[in-house]
């Protein structure tokens, strides 16, 4: 028997080259601005620098991990500003650019790394749901949103929608899988959203599924495809119909960015170790923010001076994110029971009052140990 299908080539869904070429796409037209696709931009470059200076507080002792966006910004760009403020989104642990878009300051995101948040945010007023580190379990909890809406009634033109993101790495994970089948045979208006930056910590995604991501989605009974994750007009493009149709009642749709990590998978990770230095290089030459540039360039829509604003813009952000984090204050020990259950609990009130009574008994222990 042939196995020739489990090699072919799947097509890529592309409207920008790395040249900077608008190519379009027939199934997926997209109409939109210079002013638009200079905001895209600005986006790509303001998040890539949050991200930078987010690694080098780490590398200070500032943060006590970072997992970096690096390469996958279009992705992340590209796929949440298709979503509108009836939206839900629910992310992993790198999704930064996600973060930005639904208006979560970068503060916010360095506390939770810093280790002196319970949480970060309130998911309802930004339409995102807090960071998930258990791999994989957000796509069960965005089915399950998705499944909610669903029931109440919120679908149709001016209705609402669930993203899930995850890595290639989740698809080896029960709950993504799980998710899929849950989403299908309840028809729930869900997009998943993968990015398959290529590596899932040191093992590279060959090792993970012999087909590509995308096409797991026919096995559910449920359309997918792969869209070029470092065109952000393509990752905009793509998920904006996935949205819409699901929107729409017609139910999930599974999104593959192909894209790629170009830095570590946090901070506590060495690359080199596992892969090689040319590989890196090939996709630097896809470089999600260079094709944008190019294309504003090539077609007159940028001048020297926005290119000059916006990386003006990005210094002063990023001189921003290390004061404010250098100023977030370390939570009181108690205030870590203050939030775990919305109603009192009794189990919780007990474990406060041992914990405080554990604190106190340190009180005036320096004083004592001096006779």
């Amino acid at each position: 028997m042939s196995d020739t299908t489990a090699h072919e080539e799947p097509e890529l869904i592309q409207l920008l080259t790395p040249e900077g070429e608008l190519t379009g796409h027939p199934d997926y037209p997209l109409e939109i601005s210079a002013d638009e696709v200079r905001a895209l931009y600005r986006d790509l470059v303001l998040v890539r620098r949050v991200d930078s200076e987010a690694v080098s507080l780490q590398r200070q002792g500032e943060l006590g991990l970072w997992a970096s966006l690096l390469g996958q910004e279009a992705a992340q760009i590209g796929s949440a500003r298709a979503l509108t403020d009836r939206d839900m989104a629910f992310p992993s642990y790198r999704e930064h650019g996600v973060a930005w878009c639904r208006g979560i300051e970068p503060e916010e995101l360095l506390g939770m790394f810093r280790g002196v948040t319970n949480g970060g945010w309130d998911p309802h007023e930004h339409g995102l749901h807090l960071y998930t580190i258990v791999i994989g379990s957000q796509a069960l909890h965005a089915t399950g949103y998705a499944m909610g809406i669903q029931r109440d009634g919120a679908v149709g033109e001016d209705g609402s929608a669930v993203i899930a993101y995850f890595g290639d790495g989740a698809t080896s994970q029960g709950d993504t899988n799980e998710a899929f089948n849950f989403a299908a045979v309840d028809n729930a208006p869900v997009v998943f959203f993968c990015q398959n930056n290529q590596w899932a910590i040191s093992e590279p995604q060959g090792r993970q599924s012999r087909a590509p991501i995308y096409r797991r989605a026919a096995g559910y009974g449920f359309p997918g495809m792969r869209v070029d994750g470092n065109d952000v007009l393509a990752c905009l493009a793509v998920t904006r119909a996935a949205l819409t149709n699901a929107r729409e009642g017609n139910g999930p749709t599974l999104v593959e960015a192909f894209t790629y990590r170009m830095g570590a998978h946090t901070t506590n990770d060495d690359p080199s170790r596992y892969r090689a230095s040319a590989e890196l290089d090939e996709w630097k030459a896809k470089d999600p923010i260079l094709r944008v540039r190019r294309y504003l360039e090539n077609n007159g829509l940028a001048d020297d001076a926005f290119f000059a604003s916006v990386d003006e813009e990005a210094e002063r952000i990023g001189e921003q994110v290390r004061t404010q984090c250098r100023a977030l204050p370390d939570p009181e020990p108690l205030e870590i029971f203050d939030e775990v259950y919305a109603e009192p609990n009794v189990h919780i009130d007990q474990q406060r009052s041992e914990f405080a009574e554990y604190l106190a008994s340190f009180e005036g222990a320096g004083a004592e140990g001096g006779r």
